[in-house]
């Protein structure tokens, strides 16, 4: 069944069992969970990070930015969330797909070569990186 709103649930650790309707959001893993909104059950992660979501909340509803286009999925559903309530958006061709794909791996390339310069490497100061920390936290859940 094809969603129409998601409640978020702030927590701390993602659940094992994601609830239909419900935006799962943990702020200590950077990241956002949901069964895709177009009912085939898949779940959609959305890390937040500055080259991939970034997450609003106004003390009630939240919003996700970009939208969310799931791809690798055989639905290929395409939505925005905003405050709370999902807004289907038009289905992308491959040619869309691919352009969408080479644009965000650009960005990130950009993105990523200005803050290396900027600051020392996590190894240096000893701190984990977003994409360890997440990934950490997947290996411990299976």
């Amino acid at each position: 069944m094809r969603r129409s709103e998601l409640n978020p649930a702030f927590v701390t650790a993602i659940p094992d069992t994601l609830d239909q309707g419900t935006i799962y959001i943990s702020m200590t893993y950077g990241t956002a969970l949901h069964k895709c909104c177009c009912g085939c059950g898949q779940e959609v992660v959305t890390p937040l990070s500055p080259t991939d979501w970034t997450l609003h909340f106004d003390g009630e509803r939240i919003t996700l930015d970009p939208s969310i286009g799931n791809w690798s999925f055989a639905c290929q559903s395409h939505y925005w969330i905003r405050k709370n309530r999902v807004i289907w958006a038009k289905h992308w061709t491959p040619q869309e797909i691919e352009q969408g794909r080479r644009v965000d791996h650009a960005e990130k390339q950009q993105h990523y070569s200005q803050t290396t310069k900027a600051k020392p490497a996590d190894k240096a100061t000893g701190r984990r990186g977003l994409w360890t920390t997440i990934l950490s936290w997947f290996r411990k859940q299976t």
